[in-house]
């Protein structure tokens, strides 16, 4: 398939989990792509499996540094037709656990530098353009030590509409896709040892109705129909991807 032939992509947050799948199938659908990271080694290692992908070393939650990330992708690619906003960090804590530092850290990376990315990447959208924002069942769901970041999640599902609202005259549309839990590192990271993560891993079995966890690629199908002309109709919609956990 080709359905992104002749469009240049960015993806933040492309050296794992849902950024490396759709930089993947983005790639087989014909478009040029470019990825972020913050670890040099993990970019390297993501450009070893992807091959011709442009890597760009970042903070998703320094605000100067989106410039630069605009700046590498004037110079490389002249323009941009999509982007997946996909960076961002999971952290889980209950209310009395949260710092203000923590919370900076969170709004900063997950809905901050996003929003700053496209205000700097604003001159070189195509129009057309497509930007993707990846949210989470989290937003819908209400879960204990999910305050922070469900409410930075959100914030993503807001900004889908309203930046929809202010630039789908210029030919640039903003959608949201809304996982629920799926197989990435992300869950490695919350510093539970080996039998809280089990534990909560078949907690979170139990409440999805399709019985398992979904993969990357399930999520990043979903992204492709998105960044593609076959979704030209679709503005500032929420996409749920969740294996009916939401629903039933």
């Amino acid at each position: 398939m080709t359905r992104l032939a002749n469009k240049f992509a960015l993806i933040t947050g492309g050296t794992s989990g849902i950024g490396l799948a759709t930089a993947k199938r983005f790639i087989e659908e014909g478009a040029k792509v470019a990825i972020t990271g913050t670890s040099e080694e993990k970019l390297a290692a993501a450009k070893a499996e992807l091959g011709d992908v442009l890597t760009i070393r970042a903070d998703a939650g320094d605000v100067a540094g989106q410039a630069a990330i605009a700046e590498a992708i004037r110079t490389e690619f002249g323009r941009l037709d999509t982007l997946f906003v996909n960076a961002g960090v999971a952290d889980f804590r209950p209310l009395e656990a949260w710092d203000e530092a923590g919370f900076d850290r969170s709004f900063a990376v997950n809905v901050k530098g996003p929003l700053f990315l496209v205000q700097a990447l604003l001159p070189l959208f195509a129009n057309p353009a497509s930007i993707v924002l990846n949210g989470s069942i989290n937003a819908r769901l209400g879960k204990p030590n999910s305050i922070v970041y469900a409410a930075t999640k959100a914030a993503l599902i807001s900004l889908a509409r309203t930046l929809s609202g202010e630039l789908i005259a210029r030919g640039i549309r903003a959608n949201v896709v809304s996982p629920g839990p799926v197989s990435t590192p992300i869950y490695g990271k919350l510093g539970l040892s080996d039998s809280d993560l089990a534990g909560m891993k078949d907690y979170l079995i139990g409440a999805i109705p399709a019985g398992r966890f979904g993969e990357p690629n399930e999520i990043a199908e979903a992204i492709v129909h998105l960044a593609s002309d076959e979704s030209r109709y679709t503005v500032g919609s929420e996409l749920i991807i969740d294996g009916g956990m939401s629903n039933i």
